[in-house]
């Protein structure tokens, strides 16, 4: 490897860029549930969950505490794991292909698979953030 790239992605802030372009999309959808609580409340309606209150506020929290712990790499590892579960649950309540006729169900099943590419990110920045707590001089939780 070229000794720049090396340095470039030993640096700290190719770490942090790295963690904010994984969780900006979390941030975005967090903060739209929050501004537009109305709308969010009908997201969940659309997608059968009620009380639409307290599964837009669940959601909201769940999106910006996550975000939080990886942008803060701080219990990194909980906040992707977080993240992954909401993927999950997404996935299994709204984003459902295999129910779905033509062509909701391939547009479904591409928003399933990128859920699942995100999943990976996340799962890669859980190992990423233990390496280098594990690496000399840089522990953390």
């Amino acid at each position: 490897m070229p000794p720049f790239v090396a340095r470039v992605l030993d640096s700290p802030w190719c770490w942090f860029a790295a963690r904010a372009l994984l969780v900006v999309v979390f941030v975005a959808s967090g903060l739209a549930k929050v501004v537009d609580f109305a709308g969010g409340m009908d997201e969940m309606r659309a997608a059968g969950l009620r009380p639409a209150w307290l599964f837009n506020a669940a959601v909201a929290a769940t999106l910006l505490g996550g975000s939080v712990l990886v942008l803060l790499d701080r219990w990194l590892w909980v906040g992707a794991a977080a993240l992954c579960v909401f993927l999950a649950l997404t996935i299994a309540v709204v984003h459902r292909f295999w129910t779905l006729p033509e062509p909701q169900a391939t547009l479904s099943m591409h928003f399933a698979l990128e859920h699942l590419s995100v999943m990976g990110g996340l799962l890669a920045a859980a190992v990423a953030g233990r390496a280098l707590q594990r690496a000399p001089g840089r522990g953390r939780d």
